[in-house]
Order: structure tokens, then sequence, then C-alpha cells
């Protein structure tokens, strides 16, 4: 039997169960307080977002240790779990439920890994009225 691929939509419910709140640890190395975010939770601050507004991974890490009393959160299952959002939004019925297109690498840098490699996120961002100017072959919001 042929295997068959799961949708981003099975991929991010997948997440969900395993990983429903956020995780919190301390290393006993360095001593700091990191946080494992929750895609749920990343969910609820994306679709919170008000319509213009931006946020950069960078920024939402430090929002999520910060309510958990952290010294930082993790950048990589943060990065992940933003991009599965995004496709799996795409892939639905609602593209414009959560609005995964606000989220921006740092350095406001348009994410080429969200659907549509960056493309679709451009459109959207200018449909807001930002403006969005490419850096070599990056692209930036220019405001």
């Amino acid at each position: 039997m042929p295997h068959v691929r799961k949708t981003w939509r099975q991929k991010l419910d997948a997440a969900k169960a395993k990983v429903s709140e956020c995780k919190v640890f301390k290393c006993e190395q360095s001593g700091k307080v990191f946080v494992v975010p929750s895609p749920v939770r990343l969910e609820q601050i994306i679709r919170s977002l008000p319509w213009g507004e931006l946020i950069t991974m960078q920024q939402l890490a430090q929002r999520l240790a910060a309510e958990h009393g952290a010294d930082l959160a993790c950048p990589m299952t943060t990065g992940i779990f933003c991009r599965l959002i995004a496709e799996a939004v795409e892939e639905s019925s609602r593209p414009g439920a959560v609005p995964w297109w606000r989220v921006l690498k740092t350095g406001n840098e348009l994410n080429p890994k969200y659907p549509g490699g960056g493309l679709l996120q451009r459109q959207r961002l200018e449909a807001e009225g930002h403006r969005v100017k490419p850096v070599g072959k990056k692209l930036i919001v220019a405001d």
C-alpha cells in the first residue's frame, strides 16, 4: 500500500496533541530558564494580531519567555510551529482565520518557507498597506 502523506492540518493537529501547553525547563549548567512553545499558544498570539500589526519570530519568542518567566524561548520550535500554522491555514477552507503573514523573520524579512515562498506573504502584507522591498534575494518589510 502506498504511503499517504499527512496534510498540514493533520501535522498541526498531531503537534497540538503532543504539545498542548508550553513547557518550561531550567538548564542546570547555565542556570537559564527556557520555554518550548506550544502550537496552541502561538496560534492564539498570531490570531490576536490586529490588522496591519507585525511581529517577528524573535518578538514572539520574547513574548512567550516573558509570559512564562523564562530567559528565552526556543527559536527553532517557534519557527517550526509558525510554519505549520501557516501551511495548515492556507490548506483549509478559511485562509484568513489566522493571519500568519504578519509573522516575520528577524530583520523584518519575509519567510520563504511560508506558503507561496514569500510571495503570498508579500501580497497579504501589501494589501494591509505595508511596503515590501527586495534586498538581494530577501524580501523585507520597509516600514
